[in-house]
């Protein structure tokens, strides 16, 4: 086995082709559906937002999908990432669980987002399109989208959730530097942001609503199509590199992972770095564990119902099968603004149901206090999304030291925290609060959830 701190491939080995879940799951995934009909919709109903080669990747049966040679030649800028063996870590624990992880945090934005950022600018701009909008938790999908429209020339219009937008300036200067324009959201300048703010003019925002925004925008514009940075069955194809990629490193030092782990919001760096393990479960009869970590404040797969539910606030989107916290619930404003989403991926939530993949919420001031040790140990800041992650790491290498197993754990590092220091600046400080699961605003949020059809 390897002594090397880091395994690493070259250009050449990266993938050439994304790996595709759906025709490997043993039952259909549920088709979105239009909540005026109750039918499942068309592709014709998704032409107004999304150019047709993305349309067709959301519903394909085909296992692999090409790379294009455009979309490769900028991921090369930082694939194939490095995958790290996280020694310092498994010292302080003292476990005896061999720890790796695939670090996202190298790509130009600092995050696993690019990985399919450049993928919609490039279909978008060969389908003629002029601007793309979009909506942005804690920053790094809308980052990851302005530079990835820089590449190919095209106006990115990003509504940044509100109480992000005012925690992270440096994620809003990012867009700027691409060249993207940012707007705090609930704006103005919508239907759906301006109902909202009469309704609660102090409102902070959550990712339905920029959604509500972004979407709105979209369909309003002729020249604009909607770029979604999770969720969607193509946003997850396009992470799938992340996964792909891991194997053939983890093949290269002779390793099987017992455990795959990622943080979970809406499913996009979890299910690039999970959806080619879970096809080792299904087609090869491997039984890798495989566990989404997601804040308590905002318990969408531990907590949430299985059911169909509008994607975004305003019921503007299909209704997706998801387990769902209700699409009018705003969580509170927690540090990890890329974990505060109502919903979450249908793959992943399907797997979650037919018990392929587990789940499991932490609160803020411990998910902390694993960042603080790993970065004492590793030397890299995770996001305040990523530390959700290494706090399930953690436990699980913890529970080896206790029974003894010599277990191999992999883990998506998502992004790192270089914009993040004033969360930790609240840790150090004590100014941190544990939001728990927020009983009564879900359940009011559940009250709002469409009536028909009624899904599970």
């Amino acid at each position: 086995m390897s002594e090397d701190y880091k395994i690493t491939l070259s250009e050449k080995d990266m993938p050439d082709a994304w790996y595709n879940i759906l025709p490997d799951l043993p039952t259909p995934l549920a088709p979105p559906l239009n909540p005026q009909t109750g039918s499942p919709v068309t592709p014709d109903d998704l032409k107004p937002i999304f150019p047709d080669e993305l349309i067709m990747q959301e519903v394909s049966q085909e296992p692999w999908i090409e790379i294009p040679s455009e979309v490769k030649e900028i991921y090369k800028l930082w694939r194939p990432t490095p995958l790290h063996r996280a020694r310092n870590l498994e010292k302080a624990l003292g476990t005896p669980a061999r720890i790796y992880y695939k670090n996202e945090g190298v790509s130009p934005p600092g995050s696993h987002k690019p990985n399919t950022a450049v993928a919609q600018a490039y279909y978008n701009k060969k389908a003629g399109v002029k601007r793309l909008a979009t909506e942005t938790g804690a920053g790094q999908w809308g980052s990851a989208l302005s530079f990835a429209c820089k590449f190919f020339d095209l106006k990115c219009t990003v509504y940044m959730v509100k109480v992000s937008y005012e925690q992270k300036p440096y994620r809003r200067i990012l867009m700027h530097l691409w060249d993207g324009e940012v707007f705090p959201s609930p704006t103005n300048r919508t239907n759906a942001g301006r109902k909202i703010l009469e309704a609660n003019p102090d409102s902070k925002g959550s990712l339905g609503i920029a959604i509500s925004e972004a979407v709105e925008d979209a369909a309003t514009h002729e020249d604009t199509n909607y770029a979604l940075g999770s969720v969607l069955n193509h946003v997850l194809l396009h992470q799938t590199v992340i996964g792909l990629e891991t194997q053939k490193q983890l093949e290269l030092v002779g390793e099987e992972p017992d455990c795959v782990i990622g943080c979970v919001g809406g499913g996009s760096n979890f299910g690039g770095m999970a959806l080619p393990f879970v096809r080792d479960n299904i087609k090869n009869g491997k039984e890798i564990e495989i566990i989404g970590i997601e804040p308590k404040s905002c318990p969408t797969l531990t907590k949430g119902v299985y059911q169909y539910d509008f994607g975004d606030t305003a019921g503007m989107t299909p209704l997706l099968l998801m387990h769902t916290l209700g699409h009018t619930f705003e969580p509170p404003g927690i540090h990890a603004g890329g974990l505060r989403y109502h919903g979450d991926a249908p793959i992943l939530c399907k797997l979650v149901h037919d018990g392929f993949i587990k789940a499991r919420a932490y609160t803020q001031n411990p998910v902390f206090e694993a960042a603080v040790l790993f970065a004492r140990t590793e030397g890299i800041i995770p996001a305040p999304e990523t530390s959700h992650a290494i706090k399930g790491v953690i436990d699980e290498a913890l529970k080896c030291k206790e029974t003894g197993e010599e277990k191999c754990i992999v883990f998506c590092f998502s992004g790192h925290g270089h914009f993040d220091l004033a969360a930790y600046d609240d840790y150090l400080e004590g100014r941190l609060k544990d939001y728990e699961y927020p009983e009564e605003m879900i359940k009011a949020a559940l009250n709002d959830l469409p009536k028909f059809p009624t899904g599970i």
